[in-house]
């Protein structure tokens, strides 16, 4: 493998570098998986079962939420870390209104592993504390048995505008 690195502050390109083995052999397997996460063939199922996951919390139906999320559940919040126990007590204190999600986007790491990120509008509240507005969320799902399981999930208040570079265009 040949690379060339460009100028860089003025200093002599270094052109026509090898690659030693060892770091081609850390490269080669890196090809499937970027081709996996540009093509996202589960990106439809892992939609609808994120949507599931958002319904059924509104709905306050723990066994259906169950259904979708794995046992040792990590979820990351402004507020902390919590994990599925702490989010079946959180349902019964939540009243979700509405919830619009947007931007949802699917990057497939391996067959079995998928990461999404979205944008959700809400209008709910929290223990009577107002949470609307839109949030920034990220779930990683895990395949097992043919089914897609919630393995973690982030859901952060957006503070203001997304950027160019933040947008899931």
């Amino acid at each position: 493998l040949l690379l060339d690195f460009p100028n860089i502050g003025g200093q002599t390109p270094n052109k026509g570098i090898r690659m030693k083995p060892p770091l081609r052999s850390c490269i080669a397997p890196l090809s499937p998986t970027i081709l996996l996460a540009q093509a996202s063939p589960g990106a439809a199922a892992i939609e609808a079962t994120e949507k599931a996951a958002w319904q059924a919390y509104k709905d306050r139906k723990p066994d259906d939420f169950k259904r979708l999320v794995s046992p040792e559940l990590v979820a990351v919040y402004s507020t902390g870390v919590s994990n599925l126990q702490n989010e079946l007590a959180e349902m019964s204190k939540m009243t979700v209104k509405s919830s619009e999600i947007s931007g949802f986007k699917v990057t497939m790491s391996d067959a079995d592993t998928a990461i999404d990120t979205y944008a959700v509008k809400i209008e709910a509240t929290s223990a009577g504390h107002d949470i609307s507005g839109t949030h920034n969320c990220s779930t990683i799902w895990r395949k097992k048995g043919g089914d897609w399981f919630a393995v973690s999930h982030t859901d952060m208040k957006a503070e203001g505008p997304a950027t160019d570079a933040q947008r899931n265009d």
